[in-house]
């Protein structure tokens, strides 16, 4: 008995509106690193043009180049929030500049739409786009890797399904000691800048 045709899954593409080149530049190179579609927009116009000519899976929207009084705004939250179950396929991500955040965050909260403070981390930056891409199932499991995981991959893969679901890797992720040890020591950075000062955005490989 024959089977149906195959369905191909679902290109992952992002579509950034930042009307800051700079911050529109480091955005975009933190998203390519993930080899996913990305494309860049200037403000909210050619934004809600591409929603309707192409198929996105996130949008990653920088506040203050939208007005959160304007049908955009009011588009973007309309589709952003149809649950997957009920044939939601896209989500929306804020970015609230560390200056507008009284001024962006309670409509966005109002809204039920995510957001992030910039400056903020890379890994936290991509930890929420993750989270939102496997709520519509466009990627089977979080990109995060984090260092409680590693004692369990170690061991046996099998232990990783008792970790918080949050915690998850994917499948495919194996690692050679060499790897760990190179994870751990740029952690161990990481966590020794962090002490200092936040790391900002636009300059994501510091």
């Amino acid at each position: 008995m024959g089977t149906g045709p195959t369905v191909a899954p679902r290109q992952v593409g992002i579509l950034v509106l930042d009307n800051d080149p700079h911050g529109a530049s480091a955005v975009k190179q933190v998203l390519d690193s993930e080899a996913w579609r990305v494309r860049v927009v200037p403000d909210a116009q050619m934004l809600l043009s591409e929603l309707k000519s192409a198929d996105w899976s996130l949008v990653v929207a920088n506040a203050a180049a939208m007005d959160l009084e304007s049908p955009a705004f009011f588009t973007l939250r309309e589709i952003a929030t149809v649950p997957q179950e009920s044939g939601g396929r896209i989500r929306a991500l804020f970015v609230i500049p560390e200056t507008g955040e009284r001024r962006f965050t309670q409509q966005i909260e109002a809204a039920r739409l995510p957001y992030v403070v910039r400056p903020y981390h890379l890994h936290d930056f991509l930890e929420k786009v993750s989270d939102l891409l496997v709520e519509i199932k466009v990627i089977e499991a979080p990109i995060r890797l984090v260092r409680r995981e590693f004692g369990a991959l170690r061991k046996k893969k099998k232990q990783a399904s008792r970790l918080n679901s949050m915690f998850a890797a994917r499948d495919v992720f194996s690692y050679t000691e060499e790897e760990i040890a190179e994870y751990e020591r740029e952690e161990a950075q990481s966590a020794k800048d962090k002490r200092k000062t936040r790391i900002n955005l636009g300059d994501p490989y510091s």
